[in-house]
């Protein structure tokens, strides 16, 4: 690595620009000359990013990699949730990247591996794990070299597949990833006895269990109803029923777990509005445990297409949140007054509802447009 990262003179510069415009201090020349302006930058928006995603990376002497390996990486939020649920003796991570995952998900393992074939950023890792006082073997190879000669086995191996293809553009399917998952999974359930795979939001979980073998587990996990990431576990030898457990971290809700099939089983019940509406969290959207979710809280839906629910007790463990509310007519909407706006099934979006009816953002008010089994419906905080 470049001695000049220990530079105090050099790390106090970047400290006093954290605020700074950077696109016009890259118009400046370097005060140094042993670093570019470009490298000063690249290292003060890795200390911006990791102000919000990895703040324990704040150290002197912590090296940031270029901006799109930042974006690749989990919070750390994420990854300390992935900790608490993995132990063992041997872990290695087939996709090191900036490593993030790796060294919250290995604090339960004797023995760590990371595998990078970017040997410019493995560098960084490894020189970051050792200010971090956090021993590893880092290996140096494509993964599929590495799976080709590994006679090594563990007990958990881990996976953050790339999701933007050559050309930088964002892909989802399996078979596009890099590494392709679907042509490898035969290999990486015969080194392990559980594979985890980090995946995006976006990714349809019908697709995944119809393509992939031996999933004993996925996982929904969201920071604050922002779905971030899912997870999906293969186990060697595995076949029985998939549990999916839905996890709203940042958030007073507690974690929802079911069995894949149920919702095939379950069926809703439906009503007109009661006293209380709820609003499922963004993870069990993403599960689409719809009559689940009815059948589980004894809640009834309003319609088959609006995802809401009613009942006129409170149940406080729903995964969402749980409004009490009354539907009104359309002209006691005063102008100008302030609501959180929800459209779900309803011709207009928020945007337009907001335009229509002279409607200003926030507030502690809530304001639905929605539909029922009798047809569009408001509701309204009481």
């Amino acid at each position: 690595m470049h001695s000049w990262h220990s530079k105090k003179e050099i790390q106090n510069y970047i400290n006093q620009n954290l605020h700074s415009d950077l696109h016009s201090l890259l118009l400046k020349k370097s005060p140094f000359s042993e670093v570019s302006m470009q490298e000063i930058v690249q290292q003060i928006k890795g200390k911006q990013v990791a102000q919000k995603k990895f703040p324990f990376l704040l150290k002197d002497g912590i090296i940031f990699p270029p901006q799109l390996n930042l974006e690749q990486s989990s919070s750390e939020k994420t990854a300390l949730y992935k900790s608490e649920i993995l132990k063992g003796k041997k872990f290695i991570d087939l996709t090191s990247g900036f490593g993030i995952d790796a060294y919250y998900l290995a604090k339960n393992f004797e023995n760590i591996t990371l595998v990078e074939q970017n040997s410019y950023l493995l560098e960084i890792v490894e020189h970051n794990w050792n200010i971090l006082g956090k021993k590893a073997k880092f290996i140096n190879q494509k993964l599929e070299d590495f799976l080709e000669q590994n006679k090594e086995n563990f007990d958990v191996t881990y996976l953050d597949p790339a999701r933007r293809d050559q050309n930088k553009n964002k892909v989802f399917l399996l078979e596009d990833l890099s590494p392709n998952i679907l042509e490898i999974q035969d290999q990486l359930l015969s080194i392990s006895e559980s594979v985890i795979i980090k995946l995006s939001p976006l990714i349809d979980l019908k697709y995944l269990i119809s393509v992939l073998k031996n999933i004993s587990k996925i996982e929904i996990i969201a920071v604050r109803n922002d779905v971030k990431e899912i997870v999906v576990f293969l186990s060697k030898n595995y076949s029985g029923e998939i549990i999916c457990r839905c996890v709203n971290l940042e958030s007073d809700e507690k974690e929802f777990c079911f069995k894949i099939n149920e919702e095939k089983n379950a069926a809703a019940g439906y009503s007109e509005p009661e006293k209380f509406i709820y609003i499922p969290n963004n993870t069990i959207l993403k599960a689409g445990i719809f009559n689940l979710i009815s059948e589980r809280f004894k809640l009834k839906k309003l319609h088959p297409n609006t995802h809401l629910y009613t009942s006129d007790i409170k149940i406080e463990d729903f995964p969402g949140r749980i409004l009490e509310m009354e539907v009104i007519d359309s002209k006691r909407i005063k102008k100008k007054a302030q609501f959180n706006l929800v459209s779900k099934n309803y011709p207009l979006k928020p945007e337009e509802i907001k335009k229509k009816y002279q409607l200003k953002d926030g507030g502690e008010q809530y304001l639905i447009f929605t539909q029922s089994k009798k047809g569009k419906i408001i509701l309204k905080s009481v």
